[in-house]
């Protein structure tokens, strides 16, 4: 497998990066989460086990962040959702499609999945759905007033967080787009992974979204799979249950 940059221009102009490999049979489309790039350990084992199989891999960083070009603060998510549909239409003359979400990735991807009839099966790590409507609901009245207020907020103060301000635009593209999340829903094989002791994204919404999901449409092929552990998949036997899925040895 050979992974070659590849670039594409958004509507601003500003040019999204990536990389991709061709393959047969199959292709795994990698979506990171928040402030996130696209090489981390998870996309390393990607490529690695699509290399094994001669399958298809591509990730990419969202405009704004990462080697994409653009200025942050420039973007919400609805940019972030047209870049994933810019990458899935630069991958549709393919094989078909498995995305790979974590976190804030795994909610655009089941967004962009809805709309993509290659897109054949969702893997969800730690699913963030409606990310920052949830965020504007558990910070401090002072806070949220400030965040409103002002139109800019980090999603927290610490090292990770504090330089990258975040528009009130956020919180109403994120609710308006949840409020639409099972208007439409294609039945893709969907498979979320959560861990128990995740605190940065709570896995009650998971169990919220697959309760809902099911309820409306009690025959969507869903697996909702909650673990021991945190929203790493850092331990051993946690990789390995990724590694068996994403091989469909699972």
């Amino acid at each position: 497998m050979n992974i070659q940059p590849f670039e594409l221009i958004g509507s601003d102009g500003k040019r999204l990066k990536g990389d991709r490999a061709d393959g047969t049979d199959r292709q795994i489309l990698f979506i990171t989460g928040f402030l996130s790039k696209r090489w981390g350990n998870k996309s390393k084992a990607l490529a690695q086990w699509c290399r094994e199989r001669s399958w298809g891999f591509c990730c990419y960083d969202v405009r704004g962040f990462g080697d994409s070009e653009g200025q942050f603060t420039d973007y919400t998510l609805s940019d972030w959702i047209a870049d994933a549909r810019a990458v899935l239409g630069m991958l549709k003359s393919g094989p078909q499609i498995t995305i790979v979400g974590n976190s804030l990735g795994s909610w655009i991807a089941w967004l962009v999945a809805q709309e993509f009839p290659i897109v054949e099966e969702l893997i969800l790590i730690a699913p963030a759905f409606n990310m920052m409507g949830e965020r504007a609901k558990t910070i401090s009245k002072e806070r949220l007033h400030d965040w409103h207020t002002a139109g800019w907020m980090p999603w927290d103060d610490d090292l990770l967080h504090k330089d990258w301000p975040l528009s009130w635009k956020w919180v109403e593209q994120s609710e308006a787009y949840w409020a639409k999340t099972f208007d439409v829903v294609r039945h893709v094989k969907t498979t979320i992974l959560h861990g128990l002791q995740d605190t940065v994204i709570l896995p009650e919404g998971s169990k919220s979204f697959a309760n809902e999901l099911l309820c409306r449409d009690p025959n969507f092929p869903l697996d909702l799979r909650l673990m021991l552990g945190d929203h790493r998949l850092s331990s051993p036997e946690h990789i390995e249950l990724f590694r068996r899925l994403v091989m469909r040895e699972a």
